[in-house]
């Protein structure tokens, strides 16, 4: 039974391990580190550990020690060992940065006699062979020394299950006894970390940040996908602007929907949404019975936050323009070729006009809007906006700024009014 134990748990770690890297392999925000642990190498055993990032705020790794010395059978101290720990680590402010908390397994295998164990009291100069599995937990913090290096302490427990044999002394081979026990074990480290690729360079001369005046949509027979104001407190924005010269003008309703935090399931009993959407039924009905005025076209947009997985943030702001073009078409007679579905992806454009908004009460915005317009890479720029003053601006971004973003979408309804000259 035991065998089979430790049998199950070397295939979980080295499962776990095979899962880490799958995920790190499908993402574009790759992430590695490189880890000595000093109190290890106190031991004498040589150790490493490899971790890799899996999304903003999760990491895994593999720690791995082998102590093969002393290589002569014939000496009675010996504290041979070979050990392997795959974990997993939750970072509060943003992976290798500041506090985290994780879990992990651990594996050794071990020939100890004539020291002071630590796993268990007794006799030194009876030589215990055995294998070892442990589940533990533990919590740490990283301090960034630069663009490559970190020193990270980290302290936990695990509860331990070992089977091994007993010998008469440290070199004898005479066995006494099979034995086994189950055992609590701490956890410590104080590591050295180096990162790979590292974090970016600052730029040598501070641009100063360019605030760009809302986009104005263009009127035209089709026009270009539009960049909305993002007005949130207004959820309808009606603009009209008639062309003198002409006897069609084109009239632009942009109405603001909000969907919960990463669905794309449209509930009219959420936010103000009740309202804004039956303004949109309005609008097109009030089209459909007015001989004078025809839809051109239903632009519907589809947006998401900044944050998390950029692929995964375009796919949840094309679905949310598709649910809202079904709720039309289910209360309206709509041709599919009235609408343009456009999946606005991350609000990037409506970030920065919120960074602008709010500078006054945080000075330090000023870097975060300078990273946007100076890094065209998205995920190199959101690595920097996480780290940036240790993590603690993107902390007030998230939790002051982001709220309006992560639940939202919106339509635009073109029409033509035909005036009588």
């Amino acid at each position: 039974m035991s065998k089979t134990i430790l049998h199950i748990q070397k295939s979980a770690a080295v499962l776990l391990l095979l899962m880490c890297t799958l995920l790190v392999c499908a993402q574009r925000d790759f992430h590695m580190t490189i880890g000595n642990n000093l109190l290890y190498d106190a031991t004498l055993t040589p150790n490493l550990r490899v971790g890799l990032k899996l999304s903003e705020h999760w990491s895994a790794g593999l720690t791995a020690g082998y102590r093969p010395w002393p290589t002569d059978e014939a000496t009675n101290t010996k504290w041979r060992h070979l050990l392997l720990s795959p974990d997993v680590r939750y970072w509060l402010k943003g992976v290798n940065t500041g506090h985290f908390i994780g879990g992990n397994l651990i594996y050794a295998h071990y020939n100890i006699a004539n020291v002071d164990p630590i796993i268990y009291k007794v006799e030194k100069n009876i030589r215990r062979q055995g294998d070892l599995g442990a589940v533990g937990v533990f919590y740490g913090y990283s301090w960034a020394l630069g663009r490559y290096w970190n020193i990270e302490a980290l302290i936990g427990g695990a509860v331990a299950y070992t089977k091994y044999e007993a010998f008469a002394c440290g070199h004898c081979g005479k066995k006494l006894k099979d034995d086994k026990k189950v055992l609590l074990m701490p956890q410590a480290a104080l590591s050295i970390v180096y990162n790979i690729p590292g974090r970016p360079r600052k730029p040598q001369h501070e641009p100063q940040p360019v605030i760009e005046e809302p986009i104005v949509e263009p009127q035209v027979e089709q026009p270009i996908t539009p960049a909305p104001e993002p007005v949130i407190e207004q959820p309808v924005v009606v603009e009209q602007k008639p062309e003198p010269k002409t006897v069609t003008k084109t009239i632009r309703d942009t109405l603001y929907v909000h969907f919960p935090w990463s669905k794309s399931v449209l509930n009219e009993d959420f936010r103000e949404n009740r309202e804004t959407l039956q303004r949109i039924i309005d609008v097109t009905r009030e089209s459909a019975i007015n001989g004078n005025m025809t839809i051109k076209k239903i632009q519907i947009v589809g947006l998401a936050s900044v944050e998390g997985n950029t692929a995964y943030n375009e796919r949840l702001a094309h679905d949310r323009a598709l649910a809202l073009k079904q709720y039309v078409q289910q209360h309206i007679d709509i041709p599919n070729e009235k609408f343009e579905i456009v999946g606005g992806g991350e609000a990037w454009d409506w970030f920065r006009k919120q960074l602008v908004e709010n500078v006054d009460q945080r000075p330090d915005l000023k870097r975060a809007i300078e990273i946007i317009d100076t890094a065209p890479n998205v995920n190199n720029r959101k690595w920097r906006l996480h780290v940036m003053n240790h993590g603690q601006t993107w902390e007030y971004i998230r939790r002051h700024i982001l709220k309006n973003q992560r639940n939202s979408g919106y339509i635009i309804v073109y029409y033509e009014d035909e005036e009588q000259q």
